[in-house]
């Protein structure tokens, strides 16, 4: 089946009598590779531009507390996981995910633009013009890029999976772990260069770069337009499939999973990026003769999942088969509690800190060996899971309501750093300080307080995960396949959803 778009006429289905990788794929990894590269080559430097470098219109330094940075951090992340929702349903109703994807990475790059253009205002204020300061430049990017990063990201993953019929199915596991080594190869190389642009450039530079990143990204997915499967957008079949019998059983069997328990783990994961890079600041971060910066550290979790990929997938899970079936359910309730150890021991570390020791940053980036351990069982597997539990005029929207997650996830984050900022309080007569910027959850308490939360969320799993039931769909068959619920001697988990 062909679709016309643009002119040109491309096919609709997966050939079915490939075996091999399909010709589109090499594409979206490489777009993968640099739009990555540009969104968490921007996020890396988010917090310590704001907490050490942000100017105000008279071209003086004006930076955020550490609160309310952490706040506009997980606020920004929040958004650019919600917005998902947008772009799922401009792709499975109205565009189709090619031309969604094209369209929004425009709005992307001009979110960039305005990030890299930062520098303008006190430019012109130091000129005697009227200057605007970095704060509006700096909003106005972020809304830009957590509607383009949103608004492409579940078309991209499910995109990939469209690529892939029956004849070659078994694939598909090979290249969603391929999917997500190109986005932390772009994240390793982008945390490791942007704080250094930083440091040595300034925010023009630093930001500038992941803006070409994200151009480029952009024109090598255009390159790859003939060798895509092009789905057609559902439309009117998309409203018919998503109430369905077969459409409402997904949507209430994934969202439990999506909205409560993947939130949880992404609370705690994503403030590697801004608690952590905080409690870095505070310890010895020589490691070899050489200082890294606070937001370097971060490089850590990209590199070892390039690492702990092709540990996990040829020593760790089939060392795991030897006791039990290791199905996507019992690898997510184990990568939870796993969380938990991860941020116990940034707890522990920050006792030390508050105590007044300079641990060696040797101790944090074990916790991101734990992490980045529990992210591969999380993340990566919550990713096939969502595609394959989707009904095939829904992949795009599952997708997004499986990113919502990460939105709730941060929403709670950011709530927690608004509820705790004590805020300064200055005399406007006397210019007194009455009171004192603060926290309400002071040094490890903050770290206990979401070690706490991950704890429960992960015990509640284990309770959801047992009853859960749902079918597998995958593009080219004409059948979905049912996944009935495993007895309860045979799953820790959950029923075997493989």
């Amino acid at each position: 089946m062909d679709l016309s778009f643009y002119g040109k006429r491309y096919r609709t289905t997966p050939d079915p009598d490939r075996t091999n990788m399909p010709p589109g794929v090499p594409y979206i990894i490489g777009n993968e590779l640099a739009e990555r590269f540009s969104f968490y080559g921007m996020k890396a430097i988010l917090v310590v531009f704001m907490t050490q470098y942000l100017l105000n219109a008279q071209g003086d330094l004006d930076p955020m507390t550490d609160e309310r940075a952490k706040t506009i951090y997980h606020l920004f992340t929040a958004s650019a996981y919600f917005f998902p929702l947008l772009g799922a349903l401009l792709a499975d109703v109205f565009w189709g995910k090619y031309k969604t994807i094209l369209l929004i990475s425009l709005m992307y790059c001009v979110g960039h633009g305005c990030l890299a253009l930062m520098d303008l205002g006190p430019f012109l204020a130091e000129r005697g013009g009227t200057g605007w300061g970095m704060r509006p430049f700096l909003y106005l990017g972020l809304i830009f890029i957590a509607v383009g990063s949103g608004g492409i990201k579940p078309c991209v993953s499910a995109h990939v999976g469209d690529q892939f019929g029956r004849s070659n199915r078994r694939l598909l596991t090979q290249v969603f772990n391929w999917f997500y080594f190109s986005i932390n190869l772009g994240a390793a190389t982008s945390t490791i260069l942007t704080p250094w642009l930083l440091e040595e450039h300034g925010p023009w530079a630093a930001f500038g770069l992941p803006g070409v990143l994200m151009a480029v990204a952009t024109f090598v997915f255009w390159l790859g337009r003939n060798q895509f499967v092009h789905v057609p957008p559902g439309g009117k079949e998309f409203l018919k499939e998503t109430f369905s019998k077969d459409g409402l059983r997904a949507i209430l069997n994934l969202a439990p999973l999506f909205l409560i328990f993947i939130p949880g783990f992404w609370a705690l994961f994503d403030q590697t990026g801004s608690a952590w890079v905080l409690q870095a600041m505070q310890m010895d971060r020589t490691i070899f003769g050489v200082e890294l910066l606070p937001s370097q550290i971060q490089a850590a979790n990209p590199f070892l999942i390039l690492i702990l990929i092709p540990i996990f997938t040829y020593a760790i899970y089939p060392l795991m088969g030897k006791f039990f079936t290791p199905t996507p359910l019992r690898k997510i309730g184990i990568g939870l509690f796993v969380t938990v150890l991860a941020f116990a021991l940034t707890a522990w570390v920050q006792m030390r800190i508050d105590s007044g020791e300079t641990p060696s940053i040797s101790w944090q980036l074990l916790a991101y060996v734990i992490i980045t351990s529990a992210e591969i069982m999380v993340s990566i597997v919550s990713l096939e899971f969502a595609y394959t539990q989707a009904p095939k005029k829904m992949k795009s929207f599952i997708m997004g309501v499986y990113l919502a997650g990460v939105s709730v996830g941060n929403l709670f984050t950011a709530a927690v750093n608004g509820f705790i900022e004590i805020p300064e309080k200055i005399d406007s007569a006397t210019g007194e300080v009455i009171q004192a910027a603060g926290s309400r959850l002071d040094g490890s308490s903050y770290y206990w307080f979401f070690t706490g939360v991950m704890l429960a969320v992960a015990v509640v799993y284990v309770v959801y995960s047992r009853f859960y039931k749902g079918r597998t769909y995958i593009q080219g068959d004409d059948d979905a396949e049912d996944q009935p619920v495993a007895s309860a001697q045979a799953d820790a988990f959950g029923p075997d959803t493989r």
